[in-house]
């Protein structure tokens, strides 16, 4: 094995990944276990979890899965108790599950007088309560191993003013973002390495079910640098990165992945062409 594979070697590490069962989270874990890792692919929608391992597997992955609500803490706690008592301990959570149910203030239903409530507390419960959970769980386990990391997904709409999403994910994300922060300093001392996601714009099924259609990509594309919305493929050379022995002494960072939509949100107007 070369220098450069050793950098990157993650097989049989231990993994978890929530939301496993499509989008980003369907992507890290393709590149974990087609990298030879342990995965354990996490998700509420028993069908595709399924189906998705089941294709892993067939393509010689070396997975399995666990139905949860990660909003539930106890369901998450039984995810790891589970991973543990499987593996022995848990080298790497992708800590990736989330959902997004209102639109942006630029939609006519959108705004802050407009939040429904119960979007606004199931939101809360699986992009923010959700990721504290799997994070706490899984760094009782790393710090008595001495060693792991844990990667979250957060998203650029956490650093900025993001128009398109509503106010339940933008406020979720930037609260995960110093979440990560704060859990960088606290586990360091233990081994464990804490870094967040911050994706832009990618081609997933988070919002309704379906792909964007071609007005909303056309809205997208016109707002990041590069003029497209990313393929959930181009995620995972970071999500590599930062579940590898590479990323060894990269913790508390939040890395942004969206086409450099960030640096140029400088602009004043937004056309919803």
């Amino acid at each position: 094995m070369t220098a450069v594979e050793q950098l990157f070697d993650v097989r049989d590490a231990r993994v978890v990944v929530t939301g496993a069962g499509s989008g980003l989270g369907l992507a890290m874990a393709e590149v974990m276990a087609d990298a030879g890792a342990r995965v354990t692919l996490a998700d509420l929608d028993a069908d595709s979890l399924e189906r998705e391992t089941g294709r892993l597997a067939d393509s010689g992955g070396q997975v399995r899965s666990f139905q949860l609500d990660v909003s539930d803490r106890d369901q998450v706690q039984g995810l790891i108790d589970d991973v543990v008592a499987a593996h022995g301990g848990i080298d790497v959570l992708y800590a990736n599950a989330g959902i997004s149910l209102e639109p942006g203030f630029t939609d006519p239903q959108g705004g802050i007088a407009a939040i429904p409530s119960e979007a606004w507390d199931r939101v809360v419960g699986v992009n923010l309560n959700g990721v504290v959970f799997s994070m706490g769980a899984a760094a009782e386990v790393m710090k008595e191993q001495g060693a792991g990391k844990i990667v979250v997904t957060a998203s650029n709409a956490g650093l900025k003013v993001e128009p398109l999403v509503g106010y339940s994910y933008a406020a979720t994300k930037a609260a995960v973002i110093h979440v990560v922060r704060q859990a960088a300093v606290e586990l360091a001392p233990h081994g464990v390495n804490v870094n967040a996601i911050a994706p832009g714009p990618f081609r997933t099924r988070l919002g309704g079910g379906k792909l964007p259609d071609p007005k909303v990509e056309k809205i997208w594309a016109d707002l990041v640098p590069l003029g497209r919305m990313a393929e959930t493929d181009e995620l995972k050379g970071l999500v590599l990165l930062l579940g590898s022995p590479a990323a060894n002494f990269i913790t508390g960072a939040v890395v942004l992945i969206d086409g450099a939509a960030t640096p140029s949100s400088f602009r004043d107007e937004i056309s919803l062409g």
